[in-house]
Parts: C-alpha cells; sequence; structure tokens
C-alpha cells in the first residue's frame, strides 16, 4: 500500500448493534488530495475467514463520508444482519460524482471507480468482483451510483437511486451544475447531454445490470424518476421501480435505504453459486 495513504481508523463500540465502523482517509492522486470515508463492517469479521460482497452508499448535494450514518444510523445494523461491507466515500460538495469537463479539480468519477473501490478491496476482506458489488445513494448520489453502475459495467452488478436527479438537464441553474461542473446550456449543451443518467442509460443492455429505483409521491425529483421509469420499460430493462410516501428529505430516506439492501442481498444470493 502508497505509504502516502494512512488509515485513521475509529473502531465504534456499539452498544446496541454489532457491527464496526471504521473511517478512513483515501489520497487521490488524481484530485491531489485526500478524503475521508467511512466503511461498516459485520462484528463477525475479524473472526471469520470469508470475504464479504460490498455496497456502496453516495450522499446527496451538501454531504460528505458521514452524512448515510447520520441519516440512516440502522446501517451498522444492517451491515450485521445482511453480512455485507457498506461503503459511504465522499463525494464532495457537488460532484455530482462526474469527472467536469470545466474544472480538473473534479474528477470524482475516476477518483471512485479507479481509486476507491482498488483502495477498499486491498484493505478489506471484499469479495472484489462484479457479482458482488453494487452502489446506490440519495439525490445527487442516487444520479451518480446510476451513472457510474451504467458506465462501468465491468465494475458493478447491482445499482439503486433514491430520490435521484437522475436528469440534471431539467435543473441547469440548480446546485452549481452550471458554474462549476457542465458550464452554461448554451455554450457547453454536450457537456448536459453526455453526463445525465436519462441519456447514458442507452448505454444499457438486458440483464447487464440489476437496478432498483424509487422517489417519494411528494418529491420534486418525481417526474424525472417517472421519466426514466418509462424509458426502462421502452427499452425492455428490467428494473424495480417504486412511488412511495414522502418527501426530498432524510425521513424517506432512512426508510427507502432499507429496501436497496434488501434488493442488493437478493442480487448477491442469486448470484452464489
Amino acid at each position: 500500500m502508497r505509504k502516502y495513504l494512512f488509515m485513521i481508523v475509529c473502531l465504534c463500540a456499539q452498544s446496541l448493534l454489532a457491527a464496526v465502523v471504521d473511517t478512513v482517509s483515501i489520497y487521490s492522486d488524481c484530485m491531489h488530495k485526500s478524503t475521508r470515508c467511512v466503511v461498516i463492517v459485520p462484528d463477525d469479521y475479524d473472526l471469520d475467514s470469508s470475504r464479504f460482497p460490498v455496497v456502496y452508499l453516495l450522499h446527496g448535494y451538501g454531504g460528505n463520508y458521514a452524512s448515510w450514518l447520520a441519516v440512516a444510523p440502522q446501517l451498522v445494523q444492517r451491515a450485521d444482519e445482511n453480512q455485507m461491507i457498506i461503503v459511504c466515500p465522499d463525494g464532495g460538495f457537488r460532484s455530482w460524482y462526474l469527472n467536469s469537463p470545466m474544472d480538473t479539480s473534479f474528477r470524482y468519477e475516476t477518483y471512485i471507480t479507479e481509486e476507491v473501490i482498488p483502495w477498499i478491496d486491498a484493505g478489506y476482506k471484499t469479495k472484489a468482483e462484479v457479482k458482488s458489488r453494487s452502489i446506490t445513494g440519495l439525490s445527487m448520489g442516487g444520479h451518480g451510483a446510476l451513472y457510474l453502475a451504467i458506465r462501468h459495467p465491468d465494475i458493478f452488478g447491482a445499482a439503486g437511486s433514491t430520490s435521484g436527479g437522475v436528469d440534471i438537464r431539467q435543473f441547469t441553474t440548480s446546485w452549481d451544475l452550471k458554474e462549476k461542473i457542465l458550464g452554461d446550456t448554451t455554450c457547453c449543451k454536450q457537456n448536459w447531454e453526455q453526463h445525465t443518467v436519462m441519456n447514458v442509460s442507452d448505454q444499457l443492455k438486458l440483464d447487464q445490470l440489476a437496478i432498483i429505483i424509487d422517489c417519494g409521491s411528494s418529491d420534486f425529483f418525481l417526474d424525472v424518476n417517472r421519466a426514466l421509469h418509462n424509458k426502462l420499460n421502452q427499452m425492455k430493462i428490467p428494473h424495480e421501480y417504486a412511488e412511495l410516501p414522502g418527501e426530498h428529505n432524510s425521513a424517506y430516506w432512512r426508510s427507502s435505504i432499507d429496501y436497496h439492501l434488501l434488493f442488493f442481498r437478493k442480487f448477491f444470493d442469486s448470484s452464489t453459486p
């Protein structure tokens, strides 16, 4: 392991929950900085010689590596119940998990797929294979999870999005996308077309990716999620889709993430000989 990669281990004894939480720091060559990452391992991780499947959880706009545990503290228990490793990387304040064509300091697609995942596989007892690796996220992270999984079928076997902003073209004046990431829609329209899940989904092939998508019935992203659902149906791409009571908030994500983890557990089980 490279000497400038270091681990800040924060072993949190859980009085009621059995799994263990690590906070680690991962250096990025492509962005020339270190970012933190939460890793949750099952209680018997050190006692069991087995390797574990991995779920990557991406946070939303304005969040960080610690956001998912704040939103859904039951993740600690779920990692233990489902015998999986849960990884929550830091996607920056506004990255949308893209490699920005405007700003070379934004290389979050490369960071997640080429740096975080190999680092986790090297340092933890993971099943380092497509059929044992999944990714999902909320809001900005929902877009990021589908975007990365569709573009990297050699890395992820399953993907999800909860309350995802899955068509960023509908929100050109929001969340610093124009100013910081993709540029103005007049001069840089192609950037928007190439970096939205709605168009990237054209790359999907039948049975390439196990997909779960949900959105709250009172969420401002509901229309774009419906549009993606309809497009996937027209493409005959199998996927699970749900509109559930709720808004674009932590209360909704705290509940919805449990469905995603169950979906991924079933996917992992179905892939086991």
